[in-house]
């Protein structure tokens, strides 16, 4: 049972000749994509062997700092040039990356460092104001494993250097030394420790390895057609498994022009994709359909943009086709993965209708298995609602530091469990009905908001919906929406509601409807239902 491959499915070849380990991406890119534009970060402008060259230039310095083999290196910066400098320094020095959410307060931040047991922190100081060294100095928290923190842009703070500084250090020995540390980590140890946003708890580190992630995005870059010499605009945060492992890898393994985004602004992303000739974009669906719904779109030349992926959250088939009408783009398709999976587990192919690009997350990638089971772990019959359950490589190493935590979420077969709702079809294309935190209970029904959103965007006036569960007397729970205006619409409450009630079952109409100008949305551009949780207390008092 599972997912197994139907006719067709089985001879899907994965790419040839992948390197074997991040710091041997470095060299891959380098041999065969040296001449290619790299790096497009404001005035700065970077071929691959400028690149690279700058990666083994850093990654020497880390090692005459004191950086030894499977020593932590903390990176917490927004998506700039540094990071993937440094990131993949980190990997040519011997050491293990931990990517900060650039989202994270100083006691966060200060657990990660704690738990990652980081000796060296690489941050940036000015950005949207924060300062991050003052963050971490307030949280005064014990940090005896940290020796030095490192600023990559902005003004130095005390107690702090700067990158020119510690670039200083550098000399042949150094070097030498570096060079040496290139194939010290092999491809399946421990290359990145990626903390999860700790919505149920204390972040927990997610122990992956360098093999699985370069197969893996290497597979999704074939499925999305990546070119060397095209551009890639990447707005999702560096620090999470969708923006490094799924698009800056992938564009070192294809010679893909990386142009990092910081902060998501439609007008800014607009003016980007027509200045800069932009052929690639992933992102959240919440990104394009604020692309979508900008009043100015026409006025944009968005004819070089071809491609992008997209997921983890709801897609109305519509909004596929606006993508590829109004935005231009040849190929778009869904995926799904998690960070205890390297980022991938599912994926569209290219040939995929946009109904079935729109209502699901496509099949597993070669090597992966994906089932649906009950509580009891019992696979379910095709069409029926359940667990999802992946096994295969991409699967983490393991929560770091906490055996407990891993065994609870893989479970002897090796099965780990995603703590997602879904279908899988006869083809075995899966559809992600929501979280199992997020389903709530309408008077003995269990009701997904990622449904009922699904069905609820189609809705001409709504541009945007969030859907959780509010209390109530009578039911237990009931539904209630924001909702953000398709541009130039007014949607009233009452008219909402009564559409609702046209086009599902009662137990899924919201009560509450409330119309507001944005949802909140965190670093990945995922929207917050607990800050809407806690707006609907507030709104109900």
């Amino acid at each position: 049972m599972g997912n197994e491959p139907t006719d067709g499915q089985s001879s899907e070849r994965e790419p040839d000749g992948l390197p074997q380990t991040l710091s041997e991406l470095v060299d891959h890119a380098r041999r065969l994509h040296g001449d290619v534009e790299a790096m497009v970060d404001g005035d700065v402008r970077m071929t691959f062997a400028e690149l690279t060259d700058a990666i083994d230039e850093l990654g020497a310095a880390l090692v005459a700092s004191g950086i030894e083999p499977g020593d932590a290196v903390a990176l917490w910066a927004p998506n700039i040039w540094e990071w993937t400098v440094a990131a993949f320094a980190t990997f040519r020095a011997g050491g293990i990356l931990v990517p900060i959410n650039t989202r994270f307060r100083g006691q966060e931040a200060a657990f990660v460092l704690q738990k990652s047991r980081a000796k060296l922190l690489l941050t940036v100081n000015g950005f949207l104001g924060t300062d991050y060294p003052a963050l971490l100095a307030e949280a005064a928290a014990e940090l005896p494993d940290l020796r030095e923190t490192v600023i990559l842009r902005g003004d130095v703070a005390p107690g702090t250097i700067g990158r020119a500084e510690l670039l200083t250090r550098v000399d042949d020995a150094a070097r030498a030394t570096a060079a040496g540390r290139h194939g010290v980590r092999g491809p399946l140890d421990c290359a990145l420790v990626m903390f999860t946003s700790g919505t149920t708890g204390l972040p927990k580190g997610v122990m992956v390895a360098s093999q699985p992630i370069i197969r893996g995005f290497s597979f999704y870059g074939q499925c999305m057609g990546m070119q060397r010499g095209e551009r890639m605009l990447i707005i999702s945060p560096f620090f999470h498994a969708f923006g490094f492992n799924g698009s800056t890898v992938p564009c070192f393994v294809y010679g893909t022009t990386i142009l990092p985004h910081a902060v998501f602004d439609a007008t800014d992303v607009l003016g980007i994709i027509q200045r800069e000739r932009i052929n690639t974009m992933p992102g959240a669906p919440a990104i394009f359909q604020s692309l979508l719904n900008h009043p100015d779109l026409a006025d944009y030349d968005l004819s070089s943009l071809k491609r992008c992926v997209t997921g983890a959250a709801t897609i109305p088939v519509e909004m596929v086709v606006q993508m590829r009408e109004r935005l231009g783009m040849e190929r778009v398709i869904t995926a799904f993965g998690m960070t205890e999976t390297s980022g991938i587990v599912t994926i569209c192919r290219p040939e995929d209708d946009p109904q079935t690009i729109a209502s699901t997350s496509g099949r597993a990638i070669p090597g992966m298995e994906v089932r649906i089971v009950d509580d009891e772990g019992a696979e379910v019959p095709r069409g029926q609602s359940g667990e999802i359950v992946v096994r295969g490589y991409t699967t983490m190493l393991g929560y770091l530091d906490d055996p407990e935590q891993t065994a609870a979420t893989i479970d002897p077969d090796g099965w780990l469990h995603t703590g997602d709702i879904g279908v899988m079809d006869e083809r075995g294309y899966i559809d992600i009905t929501d979280r199992k935190k997020d389903m709530f209970i309408v008077g003995g029904f269990n009701a997904y908001p990622a449904e009922i959103e699904r069905m609820m965007i189609e809705h001409p006036g709504i541009g945007q919906v969030s859907v959780i569960g509010i209390a109530d007397d009578r039911l237990g729970e009931v539904g209630a929406a924001f909702v953000v205006p398709a541009a130039g619409a007014t949607p009233h409450e009452a008219e909402i509601i009564a559409w609702c009630r046209e086009k599902m079952a009662n137990y899924k109409v919201p009560r509450k409807v409330w119309v507001v100008d944005a949802l909140p949305l965190n670093a990945s551009n995922k929207v917050l239902k607990i800050e809407l949780r806690e707006r609907a207390k507030q709104l109900l008092t």
